[in-house]
């Protein structure tokens, strides 16, 4: 076929897309009826209006934990605050165990005080304990009027006191610790008509078990006297104790 045919059916074609098509507007053709050089661009137009704030966005994910930084400088101390209110009483606590028995409360005693009696034979060997028979004053027992021995029970320092009346001989004499002689005594008599006296006395420190006596230290010089209206006696008793667990004691 060739072109002159085509030419009749396509004036047609165009007819009719001209009569059923609705009513052009003034001065405008369909752009697929002509098409023409592109034109100029236009002058830039004036700015927007600023746009509405966006939505918030959505959290970001954790990230990794970062290292540990170094320690910063303490702080100045606070001041001090205010006392608080007291607060409420407690429970009452349980019972505690019983506790352990206590020391006596009492101080520790020892005293004694005996004398010669006038039917007494006095020892007239050396190294024999003088026996002061006649028991003035013992309540703790602590002294023996049979063997003339005070045995030490309280730990401590004890005076004792030797008071001898001397008559119709001279009279010399030891105090005894433990068999040793502490503290020794002498009398001279010259035949005087009237009997003399002799006395001594010492501080000892003593310890459970030590025992103290007076010991004839010569034989022949035995001049211990007694009678109605002279006496010859022995007396001890405990100055302070050693017992130091206790105030009541030191």
């Amino acid at each position: 076929m060739t072109s002159l045919s085509l030419f009749p059916l396509l004036c047609s074609i165009i007819v009719l897309q001209v009569c059923f098509s609705s009513q052009l507007e003034d001065n405008k053709i369909p752009p697929s009826l002509c098409t023409g050089h592109p034109g100029i661009p236009g002058s830039p137009g004036n700015h927007g209006n600023p746009g509405q704030p966006g939505r918030d966005g959505r959290d970001g994910r954790d990230a990794a934990p970062g290292e540990k930084g170094e320690k910063g400088d303490g702080g100045y101390p606070g001041e001090t605050g205010v006392r608080g209110l007291t607060g409420d009483k407690g429970y009452q606590g349980e019972k505690g165990e019983r506790g352990q028995p206590g020391e006596c409360a009492v101080a520790p005693k020892s005293a004694f005080s005996a004398k010669m009696s006038q039917s007494h034979t006095l020892p007239l060997n050396v190294g024999d304990a003088v026996v002061f028979d006649t028991i003035l004053f013992n309540e703790q027992g602590d002294y023996n009027s049979e063997t003339g021995r005070f045995t030490c029970k309280v730990p401590g320092v004890y005076y004792f006191a030797v008071h001898a009346t001397v008559y119709r001989a001279s009279l010399q004499f030891d105090l005894m610790k433990n068999g040793h002689a502490v503290a020794s005594y002498f009398q001279f008599y010259g035949n005087w008509p009237k009997p003399a006296s002799l006395s001594g006395g010492s501080l000892l420190h003593l310890i459970p078990g030590d025992q103290v006596w007076v010991q004839m230290a010569l034989s022949e010089y035995n001049g211990f006297y007694c009678s109605t209206k002279t006496d010859s006696t022995f007396t001890g008793f405990l100055v302070y104790s050693d017992w130091k667990n206790s105030a009541v004691f030191a």
